[in-house]
């Protein structure tokens, strides 16, 4: 039986990374990269595709739109695509590719390192390695982190510790897998899509995340939707808006059919979800103007989310509420 062929998607980051004096570079090249794990060969056909060298700090939605595109352009050739990024916007570019590109019947990973792979000490090895495994694994399609032997889902993950080597969470879902020695152990079967994968080829950046803070005052809303289209507001608890705050929304959003504006309300705590119908402050928000709630969506997919809903260019605010939450309930497996 020939070997699958898995095509590595480089983009720089730690894993890709040497010290300099100025610090730690993205400098090895693709080949470079893979010339570390010198056994690679015995598992799968690898390829390369140096999409660019930068730290993820760096990362874009234009870049998202060049994954997604490199994925595009090579989907019928191979079986598999890993994709080496940087840790600190790990996250937010698996949720970007996990709306720029459904129902993949193929695997789509993401990994990294919180150490070069060529320092003497490093994780680098052990998570491409599991990435490979994960990605030869007949149950593996659609995108995915694979970081510290966990495998999350594109939509679920979130970076919370800056220099261990389990960093990643899986947040308001299980871990899909875990890769134990040499097997991947799976505990959530992920569905086979019942359509052709499809691709997005635009994302409308004028999304402006707002975390709300005691006594925040109302006259930065002016500006902030003057210059974005979509605000989601990070809120307190279950969720809601502070008094002082409702009649500057109110003045932003307007009609949707009229200003093409939105509102996203979320939570800022990370677990567990927001829930505005629950206490006063959120249902004034509910009785005074239209909004939609991302519920238990980590920050990163409910920014990456709304890019994409914005670029989907929806005539009314039912048409917007119908895309967001059979989003919502296309998401519900992958977070």
């Amino acid at each position: 039986m020939s070997k699958k062929k898995i095509l590595f998607i480089t983009t720089g980051g730690t894993i890709a990374s040497v010290r300099t004096d100025q610090g730690l570079r993205p400098v090895l090249t693709s080949e470079e990269l893979l010339a570390h794990l010198p056994g690679l060969a015995s598992l799968c056909q690898p390829e390369t595709l140096a999409l660019c060298s930068i730290d993820s700090t760096d990362m874009s939605p234009a870049h998202w739109l060049d994954m997604a595109r490199a994925i595009e352009d090579n989907y019928d050739r191979y079986d598999g695509f890993i994709l080496c990024h940087g840790t600190d916007t790990l996250a937010y570019s698996a949720a970007a590719l996990s709306y720029l590109v459904q129902n993949a019947d193929k695997p789509i990973i993401l990994t990294g390192s919180q150490q070069p792979i060529s320092g003497q000490i490093t994780d680098a090895k052990k998570n491409l390695r599991d990435s490979v495994l994960c990605a030869l694994d007949p149950g593996s399609r659609g995108v995915m982190v694979v970081f510290g032997g966990l495998v999350i889902a594109g939509t679920r993950a979130k970076k919370n510790k800056t220099i261990s080597y389990d960093a990643f969470a899986s947040v308001n879902f299980p871990h899909l897998a875990q890769v134990q020695g040499d097997r991947l152990v799976r505990y959530i079967e992920t569905p086979r899509p019942t359509g052709p994968v499809l691709f997005s080829h635009k994302l409308d950046q004028k999304v402006f995340l707002l975390k709300l803070t005691p006594g925040m005052a109302p006259d930065l809303l002016p500006a902030i939707f003057r210059l974005y289209d979509c605000v989601i507001v990070e809120s307190f608890g279950a969720g809601g808006i502070p008094q002082a705050l409702m009649d500057g929304f109110a003045q932003g959003l307007g009609r949707y059919e009229e200003t093409r504006k939105v509102l996203i309300l979320t939570t800022q705590v990370t677990y567990e979800g927001s829930d505005v119908g629950i206490y006063e402050v959120g249902r004034r928000v509910r009785d005074r103007f239209a909004f939609l709630e991302a519920h238990d969506m980590t920050i990163e997919a409910a920014v990456t989310k709304s890019m994409w809903l914005l670029a989907q260019n929806c005539p009314t605010f039912e048409a917007l509420q119908r895309q967001f939450y059979w989003q919502i309930n296309f998401d519900t497996f992958y977070h």
